[in-house]
């Protein structure tokens, strides 16, 4: 028979967590730039017709 496996618990890192508020926010900011500009785009579509 075979020896059984060994588990190496590993701990989890919270230093993960705070780089991914900035990367959250960045996203936020872009996707609130995207739909204003889609919102844009749109008025000025309507206002041609």
């Amino acid at each position: 028979m075979g020896k059984p496996e060994l588990r190496q618990e590993t701990e989890v890192k919270s230093e993960e967590t705070n780089s991914l508020k900035g990367t959250f926010t960045s996203v936020l900011f872009l996707g609130g730039f995207l739909v204003l500009t889609w919102l844009g785009v749109f008025i000025l579509f309507l206002n041609r017709f």
